[in-house]
C-alpha cells in the first residue's frame, strides 16, 4: 500500500485520548542515510521510510511537559523534564508513516522506569540542561542509565526565522504516530495529533554528539546535518496504540 500523504496535520483521528503532552523548545537536527542503514533497526513490518531516494536520522533535543493521563490535568514534577531522542523514519504495510525511537534520553528516573515497563520505548536516565541565551540554545545530556553510561550530547543552535515548510522539512517533521513492538513481538502503531509545526530556520553553532553513534550510527556527527530546524512547540494527544 502507498504512504498515507505528508500532510501538516495529522491523515486521521487519533480517537480516544490516552495522554496529553507538550514538547517545546524543540530542535530538529537530520542527517540523510543510505536506506539500507537503516532497516536493520525497524521493527518487524516496517521498512525505511525515504525521499529522493535517501532516508533520514534524526537528532532531537527539546523540553517534554505537562504529561496528563486520558483528558486529565497534567501530573506534577514527574511530567515534565528534558527529552533528547535519535530516531528514524519508516512506514508500514498498510501505508502509514511513523517515527522509530532507537534511544530517547529523558531526565526524569520515576518517568524513564515507567516509561520503560508500560511502553519498551527505549528510555534511558540523563542527566540534562538546557540553556537559553537570547535566540541561542545549548542542549546538554550525559547517560546515566541503564548505559552505556556517560554517553553525552551538546548541540547548539542560533534560531532564526520563522518559515513554510519546504516538501523535505515537512516530511522529516509530519509524523503522527511512532512504531514499537509489543511483549510479543508484534509491531504496533501509536498514532497522535498536534497542531501544524510552527518552524523557524536554525543554524548549527556546534554539536559534539555521542548519541547516535551509540545507537548505530557512527560517524555520522562528524560530518553537517541536512537539516536544522527549531519550534517553539506545540501540544500534542495520543489515542490507542493499533495493530
Amino acid at each position: 500500500m502507498e504512504p498515507e500523504a505528508v500532510t501538516a496535520t495529522a491523515p486521521r483521528a487519533v480517537g480516544r485520548t490516552v495522554f496529553t503532552q507538550r514538547w517545546m523548545t524543540l530542535t530538529f537536527l537530520h542527517w540523510a542515510v543510505e536506506p539500507g542503514l537503516v532497516a536493520p533497526f525497524l521493527p518487524a513490518g516496517v521498512r525505511p521510510d525515504t525521499v529522493d531516494g535517501v532516508s533520514y536520522v534524526g537528532l532531537v533535543p527539546f523540553s517534554m511537559e505537562k504529561i496528563g493521563l486520558l483528558r486529565g490535568p497534567a501530573v506534577p514534577y514527574f511530567g515534565t523534564f528534558l527529552e533528547t531522542n535519535v530516531r528514524l523514519y519508516g512506514v508500514d504495510e498498510q501505508g502509514r508513516r511513523g517515527v522509530v525511537f532507537r534511544s530517547l534520553e529523558a531526565a526524569r528516573l520515576a518517568t524513564v522506569v515507567v516509561a520503560r515497563w508500560g511502553t519498551g520505548l527505549p528510555y534511558l536516565w540523563a542527566a540534562m540542561d538546557l540553556e537559553c541565551d537570547g535566540a541561542r540554545l545549548t542542549y546538554r545530556t550525559r547517560r546515566r542509565w541503564p548505559g552505556p553510561r556517560g554517553v553525552s550530547s551538546a548541540v547548539t543552535v542560533e534560531v532564526g526565522e520563522p518559515v513554510a515548510p519546504t516538501p523535505l522539512e515537512q516530511f522529516l517533521t509530519a509524523r503522527w504516530g511512532l512504531f514499537l513492538p509489543d511483549r510479543r513481538g508484534r509491531t504496533r502503531y501509536w498514532p497522535n495529533e498536534h497542531p501544524e509545526w510552527p518552524l523557524h530556520r536554525a543554524t548549527l553553532m556546534s554539536i559534539d554528539d555521542g548519541l547516535m553513534a551509540a545507537a548505530g550510527f557512527p560517524g555520522l556527527a562528524a560530518r553537517p546535518p541536512d537539516s536544522v530546524l527549531h519550534s517553539p512547540g506545540v501540544a500534542v494527544r495520543f489515542g490507542p496504540r493499533r495493530a
